[in-house]
């Protein structure tokens, strides 16, 4: 029986958690409703919990607050699409219910999942009955109940689970098109698996399939410790002069070597410096610590086994050589040393997938465009990192896809600078803001005009079918063309001209004036000089528009307006 919960066992939860869905993510990805090649919603889970996970093994103590404080912040940072986010703020609302406590009990750990329901509500503007917050919300009801007459942790989180699955088995009755396709809620069916490792763990039970998500020290040392060593600092303002990073060998049949408490070894190595990392396993303790003293740490790692692997830099040098490069390089003709830029009044991000695409955006006035859309949405941090790019005091960002806007606008509640999502669900909504945007206006009226001119742009995408199957009374075959006009699939064929064609017709009336066509990378220039010989021999007052997007996925983007 578990009756209290400690962070070192949390965080095997999450690890276990995060390798479990990892395992599934493409099962996950598979019960996309459209039969389009871009169900994303497993690889988004996965690669946000994996961020999570990432943090999690950085910080893995006994005071569960603590470690479940780091697991919300990977999960935010690393937050992708809405399924991602909306995890990220199941955790966050979790991890702040807990934050001052070192354990907690079986009445705590379910509350803390009831926690995280408000807090991922309160988030979502509009939720939805059906998907993964309905799922979340049952489980976590269930897990209150228990816990009223239950002590046993693995027993609440059993209950958490089962309810988690029964509530997805009934996503299909709450949304028709679930139904209609045969499939249950995505989200919902990625947070099942999560909280089957999390159950796992309790019970001491091994999943099947199970990949690792623990980062190697290299990279754990690369991205929190050196990336910034060389920032906003002088070289003798270093405190601990030495990257000293070791791996042991623990030597358990020795009779002086000391018994191994990763605990103890933790809080032992960090009277040596700061920047310490501790990875271990049965066999092997890794260390990577900033010193003034490499000799004391390698002194005590000896004392549990035997050195296998030693390394020792003198970061004084290295910042020495940075400092010296970069004074270089900012040194102009003059001699005089360059200011850092000042940052502009506004900058415009967007993001678009197909280099093409992104020229093309560039070329209208975005400042900085973030490669994704389909199939690779950006992260939080992603898109916090473009804001910083773009240097300005006031950002305009066009996610020019659905499941990017959510992303976006956390990216928004954490930067420092005035950000305003518009939210874009297309390429060419994107464009049309883009070209409403006027340097000389406002912000806020900036902001509307291009908010305006959403509504100013019929979209259509042709892409192929996945699989087989039926939606919205239209029958569907596994690699056919589909026609969708603002996200409805209205035309298949397969003939890439027919289903175009049969798009356009949808989409061109008679006050229409303008069609934009941006071809993928895999459509050849007979295919794209058919299409305009079939616009002009249909709408001969249409003026056209051409542009090679070099996307993946969709063979044509449209735009009529």
């Amino acid at each position: 029986m578990v009756t209290s919960l400690d962070g070192k066992r949390f965080a095997e939860m999450v690890i276990q958690g995060a390798n479990h869905l990892a395992a599934n993510a493409k099962t996950v990805d598979a019960l996309n409703v459209f039969p389009v090649p871009d169900g994303d919603t497993g690889t988004n889970m996965n690669l946000t919990m994996t961020s999570g996970a990432k943090e999690v093994q950085k910080n893995v103590q006994a005071h569960i607050g603590s470690v479940a404080a780091s697991f919300a912040k990977g999960l935010l940072m690393g937050a992708r699409g809405n399924s991602g986010v909306i995890l990220s703020q199941l955790f966050r609302g979790f991890s702040k219910s807990i934050e001052t406590k070192a354990h907690i009990s079986a009445k705590e750990f379910a509350a803390a999942f009831q926690a995280g329901i408000e807090s991922a509500f309160k988030a979502i503007m509009k939720p939805v009955e059906g998907t993964i917050l309905t799922v979340a919300r049952e489980a976590a009801k269930k897990g209150v109940q228990t816990a009223k007459t239950e002590k046993d942790l693995a027993a609440v989180m059993e209950a958490i689970l089962g309810e988690a699955k029964t509530t997805l088995s009934r996503t299909p009755d709450m949304l028709p098109v679930l139904k209609e396709v045969g499939v249950v809620d995505s989200g919902g069916q990625g947070l099942v698996f999560i909280y089957e490792g999390f159950l796992a763990e309790l019970k001491g039970e091994e999943l099947p399939d199970t990949p690792s998500v623990m980062p190697s020290m290299d990279e754990l040392v690369n991205a929190e410790h050196h990336k910034h060593v060389q920032d906003f600092m002088r070289t003798e303002d270093i405190k601990y002069g030495y990257c000293t990073e070791i791996m042991v060998r623990l030597d358990r049949s020795k009779p002086s070597a000391k018994t191994f408490s990763e605990e103890r070894f933790r809080s032992d190595m960090s009277r040596f410096g700061d920047s310490l990392l501790v990875i271990s396993d049965d066999d092997i303790v890794k260390v990577h610590v900033h010193t003034e003293r490499p000799g004391d740490v390698l002194n005590y790692g000896q004392q549990y086994g035997s050195l296998i692997k030693l390394k020792v830099d003198n970061m004084r040098e290295q910042h020495s050589a940075i400092v010296g490069e970069t004074h270089h390089a900012l040194v102009g003709e003059n001699g005089a040393e360059q200011e850092k830029k000042e940052k502009k009044d506004y900058g415009v991000i967007t993001v678009a997938m197909g280099d093409g695409i992104a020229a093309l955006f560039k070329s209208i006035g975005a400042d900085v465009v973030i490669e994704g859309g389909q199939t690779m949405n950006p992260s939080t941090e992603d898109i916090l990192k473009a804001i910083e790019e773009a240097n300005a005091k006031q950002i305009i960002i066009l996610p020019n896809n659905k499941n990017i806007v959510m992303a976006s606008e956390q990216a928004a509640e954490l930067a420092e600078e005035k950000v305003a999502i518009v939210p874009s669900k297309t390429v060419p909504q994107g464009m049309a803001a883009l070209l409403a945007f006027n340097p000389g206006q406002p912000f806020d009226k900036n902001v509307q005009a291009m908010e305006e001119a959403l509504g100013r742009v019929k979209s259509g995408q042709v892409t192929n079918a996945v699989r087989d199957t039926n939606i919205d009374g239209i029958s569907i075959k596994k690699g056919d063309y589909m026609g969708i006009y603002e996200g409805k699939i209205v035309k298949t064929s397969p003939a890439l001209l027919e289903a175009s064609g049969q798009l356009l017709s949808h989409m061109i009336g008679a006050e229409d004036e303008i069609a934009t066509v941006i071809y993928g990378k895999d459509v050849s220039k007979e295919q794209v000089n058919e299409l305009v010989s079939y616009i002009e021999t249909n709408w001969p007052e249409i003026e056209i528009e051409v542009h090679e997007g070099r996307q993946p996925l969709y063979s044509f983007i449209l735009a009529v307006e």
